[in-house]
């Protein structure tokens, strides 16, 4: 099962994902931040200690391989987060295009239930920069073709889930 939960920072969202594991035993959590400032390492030292009871598979580029090479493994994870994840193919200069199409069929093989965190940056001012506008761009279609083969889709709002599908 795929279930995708999106919404703006601070939401709620890695919470929400983290509750929907409770119950399963066999857990991973794939982690995409890399630690480029103090700011974001402190961020994800205080993630760490969250993921108790979780493998964690720590990957900024790879991350379709991890989820096709948790099936028949782990029954749940949760892939935190997509934002990050397509920062990091911004940040390292990758074929964006290769690897989201990679990542939309690692998704289709899928035979455990996997969580997927994004957030929604579209919703605000239209940015001057055009890298920006091509990340905002990107994430908004990657969030949509994933939630076309999504089983369930939340939006979080001020820590609230809203079940879409």
């Amino acid at each position: 099962m795929i279930v995708l939960i999106t919404g703006g920072v601070k939401s709620g969202k890695s919470s929400f994902a983290l509750k929907l594991s409770e119950g399963y035993k066999r857990k991973a959590f794939i982690a995409t931040g890399v630690p480029f400032d103090e700011e974001m390492r402190k961020r994800i030292e205080v993630h760490k200690k969250e993921r108790e009871g979780f493998d964690t598979f720590e990957e900024p580029i790879e991350v379709h391989e991890i989820i096709e090479n948790l099936n028949g493994k782990y029954d749940f994870a949760i892939f935190d987060c997509l934002t990050t994840y397509l920062g990091n193919l911004f940040y390292y200069k990758k074929d964006i295009d290769f690897y989201l199409n990679s990542l939309i069929e690692s998704l289709k093989k899928v035979n455990y239930t996997l969580v997927l965190v994004s957030n929604e940056v579209g919703w605000g001012v239209i940015s001057e920069n055009i890298e920006t506008r091509r990340y905002v761009e990107k994430l908004g279609l990657l969030n949509r073709e994933i939630a076309k083969i999504a089983d369930k889709v939340y939006l979080m709002v001020s820590g609230i889930e809203v079940g879409i599908k």
